[in-house]
């Protein structure tokens, strides 16, 4: 029979069993199973369930001491033989299977143990030493209960199990050092072996990089914590507290008792301190000293040539030289000797050796130069020199008469110094070229020539060739930024004086004009039809509707009073109620005391108007002490802000129009204002001076910042209705576009009138602008402000609208915006007002 084995073996203990075989094979005593599988599935039985024992079976049999073999042969009793394979898990001895009950000794036998070294002793036993034997090995430990075997020095021993010395039966072998290659199939052994192992210290000097951090707060910085109890949060979402450390003065006393305090990092991330090892400390010097960190590296180690240096001359192709090659060439030869005679008559000589010259290396070199490898000195660019003037007709041998010198001119010339004179020579009259004498200066001045252009320095002036079209800015076409008034559509004429101001409804409907004729006009917009006139008698500068929808009022600035009214034909029932509450609510409140906080220094009384006024619709009649400029409504409709012709800070007033109540906002300004205007989202206020348009914080009550547009008389200003841009037109024909983020400069500064500039317009809906000139003419930009901060506005001229006349110098006095369509509205010095649609 053929037993296969993956143990190792010595040579004696490999011999003796198959001995044994073979006898027994001869005697017939032992069947033997013809199927493989029937003895493989002898031993299946007793193998233990569980997932553990069979990993355990699996790396030994990885290893090599799974066996097919049987490990004890036993005798039976005499009607029935069989062999009996030892249990996989090794829990039964083969001495206790060959036991027999009636006390007949007959031939067992035994298989070698893991290694196959057994004592040829153990072989042959009678049935009553086999039990004594056995329950000898029952009693003693699973450690000890089969034969070991280890390797030293390369020789193979055995080691009986049943030796008296428990401990030491694997030869003094350390218990600590065994591996299941050790145990062989005894698998229970090793098992019990593994519990008596100490456990492993996962210290810091453990591999850790397969340990969970301590911290698990994440990849977070600690510094965003630096100002809480807790450092972060864990997975569930519960605070982690930060560790409780000392002040200065408990960590310097722990580092004065601390010897190793030299060698202690802090670990941010967890909150504590680390010792560092030899081997880091050693890492760290390595790092400062700027050698490899790993002490085992060596970077000198020999090249291993993975590939041949060595070129292998392979022919492209096996085919043997021609015969051809190897007879001499006749020609050749005859060449040569003529070469050879040439030598020794001494035609043919060897070039003689170059003195090598001393190489100089220009240090000032450009770096062109220093990469072509150029050694020779950079030479400076060759400067023409200047041309010498073409002769004048006073040069020519026969010049006019008029070029001749008279005797006083002669004399005079004769007498000058010669470094004041005019010109070096005098003209003379010569008949023809060959009476021309030889010129007497001629070395002198070739010879000054030589020492100005030697001495007089020359610079070489360089002339760019630029196309004109070139520096003309990019601009869009015109017909891409539709729509925009292009056309005149209406004219609005009754006025017999200088139309000065105009005003728009908030619906768009009605339009509003005030004129030097002493009247206000109200007009049907899209008609052109004249639906009221109120006669002031005195010069209207100024007229404004309120912004508010709620309301139907307007304000008009007539000479020196300020007065609001209200068209009643023009509104319902209830925004006539509104109306008239908001306008008469300010009398209640005047007549019941609460005007503690109005400033009574301000000559500025809120009058009821007259009868005769009151029918008309005037509802207030604000007096003041100078003659009003201006009227600007804030956007709510509840305040509004006047300009009179008053010096100093009590030029600009503020009004509220609900409580009637006048307050100066300055008690100095600095220049003559030109105009006011409110800011269409924040609480600022523009004041307009000569020069300089300041920007105050009506809540906070400061100055945020001042204008320079670098005009000498500034005209008028409009805020953009994002509130991020200004525009100010002044009376030197110059239009001033402010970003108010940029800077306090002009981001774009636009001169294309002839004359002054009277009014400039935002539109509220469309992007944009208008400018009137004296000029008579009304010229369109287009003026897009983008959402993104890194975009500048674009700019573009679209159109100029041509109608009004000049008279007295005057030309478009005021221009507005339609609320809702892209119109544009101007009134003119010629008393009319036309629409641009």
């Amino acid at each position: 029979m053929a037993v296969k084995g993956k143990g190792k073996r010595t040579a004696a203990a490999r011999d003796q069993p198959a001995e044994k075989a073979e006898e027994l094979l001869g005697t017939g005593s032992i069947d033997v199973p013809s199927d493989p599988e029937e003895l493989s599935d002898s031993g299946s039985d007793n193998t233990e369930e569980g997932d553990f024992d069979t990993m355990l079976q699996e790396m030994a049999d990885d290893q090599g001491f799974g066996s097919d073999e049987p490990e004890d042969y036993a005798g039976q009793s005499d009607d029935e033989e069989s062999i009996h394979s030892s249990d996989i898990d090794g829990a039964s001895s083969s001495d206790d299977d060959g036991a027999s009950a009636d006390g007949d000794s007959e031939e067992s036998i035994h298989s070698s143990d893991i290694d196959g070294a057994s004592s040829s002793d153990d072989d042959e036993a009678s049935a009553d030493g086999d039990s004594e034997e056995a329950d000898s090995d029952d009693e003693s430990g699973p450690l000890l209960e089969r034969t070991a075997s280890r390797t030293t020095d390369g020789h193979d021993t055995a080691v009986d199990s049943n030796d008296e010395q428990g401990g030491e039966a694997f030869d003094g072998q350390d218990l600590e050092k065994l591996t299941i290659r050790d145990f062989g199939r005894d698998l229970e052994s090793w098992k019990t072996y593994r519990k008596t192992l100490p456990q492993i210290d996962p210290g810091y000097a453990s591999d850790s990089s397969t340990e969970e951090p301590a911290n698990t707060i994440g990849n977070v910085p600690i510094e965003w914590y630096a100002d809480y109890p807790h450092i972060g949060y864990d997975i569930d979402g519960k605070r982690v507290m930060r560790p409780a450390t000392g002040d200065e003065l408990d960590k310097f006393l722990a580092n004065m008792d601390d010897p190793d305090v030299f060698r202690t990092a802090r670990d941010e991330t967890n909150q504590q301190d680390i010792k560092l090892s030899e081997e880091e400390i050693d890492i760290i010097r390595r790092i400062q000293g700027g050698s490899i960190p790993d002490a085992d590296y060596n970077p000198y180690e020999d090249t291993v040539e993975w590939f041949t240096s060595k070129t292998m001359q392979m022919p492209l192709n096996a085919a043997p030289p021609s015969k051809a090659s190897f007879t001499p060439s006749k020609w050749e030869h005859k060449r040569v000797m003529k070469i050879v005679r040439a030598i020794r008559q001494g035609r043919i000589t060897r070039p003689a050796a170059k003195d090598s010259e001393p190489q100089y290396y220009d240090l000032w070199a450009n770096a062109k130069q220093a990469e072509d490898g150029s050694t020779s000195r950079s030479r400076h660019q060759r400067l023409a020199a200047p041309r010498l003037p073409l002769p004048t007709h006073a040069e020519s041998y026969h010049p006019p008469k008029e070029y001749l010198p008279t005797e006083d001119e002669r004399r005079e010339w004769l007498e000058a110094d010669p470094d004041t004179r005019k010109s070096n020579f005098l003209p003379q009259d010569f008949e023809s070229l060959r009476t021309v004498p030889g010129y007497d200066r001629f070395i002198q001045e070739r010879f000054q020539r030589c020492l100005d252009l030697y001495l007089a320095p020359r610079m070489a002036k360089k002339t760019t060739n630029l196309d004109p079209e070139e520096l003309v800015p990019k601009l869009p076409d015109p017909r891409d930024l539709r729509p925009f008034p292009s056309a005149e559509a209406l004219i609005y004429a009754g006025h017999t004086g200088r139309v000065r101001s105009i005003s728009v409804d908030p619906t768009g409907l009605w339009l509003l004009s005030g004129s030097d004729d002493g009247t206000v006009r109200l007009w049907e917009l899209v008609t052109g039809r004249c639906a009221r006139i109120w006669n002031l008698k005195e010069t209207v500068h100024k007229v404004a509707w309120c912004p508010s929808l709620d309301v139907c009022v307007f304000a008009a600035a007539v000479g020196s009073r300020m007065v609001v009214v209200i068209p009643s034909e023009l509104c319902d029932s209830q925004k006539l109620l509104v109306s008239e509450e908001l306008v008469r609510a300010g009398f209640g409140a005047a007549a019941g005391g609460d005007d503690e906080d109005e400033d009574d220094t301000l000559p500025i009384s809120w009058d009821m108007p007259t009868s005769a006024e009151q029918a008309t619709g005037i509802q207030i009649a604000v007096s003041m002490r100078a003659a009003v400029k201006s009227v600007v409504w804030h956007r709510r409709g509840d305040y509004l802000a006047t300009l009179t012709a008053e010096e100093g800070g009590g030029s600009v007033l503020v009004h509220q129009l609900s409580k009637h109540k006048s307050q100066r906002p300055f008690r100095k300004l600095k220049g003559a204002v030109q105009g006011v205007r409110f800011h269409p989202t924040k609480p600022w206020f523009l004041v307009a001076t000569q020069r300089y348009v300041r920007i105050y914080n009506l809540v906070q009550q400061q100055l945020v910042k001042t204008l320079q547009p670098g005009v000498k008389w500034i005209s008028s200003v409009d805020v953009h209705p994002q509130g991020d841009n200004v525009i100010v037109g002044s009376y030197d024909k110059k239009l001033s576009w402010f970003d108010l983020d940029l800077s306090v400069k002009p981001y774009r500064s636009i001169r294309y009138h002839k004359q002054a500039i009277r009014q400039v317009q935002f539109s509220r809906k469309f992007p944009l602008f208008a400018t009137a000139s004296d000029d008579g003419s009304i010229q369109v930009y287009h003026g897009m402000v983008y959402q993104d901060l890194n975009q500048n506005p674009l700019i573009v001229p679209l159109k100029i609208l041509r109608g009004h006349e000049i008279r007295n110098s005057l030309g478009v006095l005021d221009c507005l915006f339609h609320p809702i369509q892209p119109w544009l509205l101007s009134s003119g010095a010629d008393g009319t007002i036309r629409l641009w649609t």
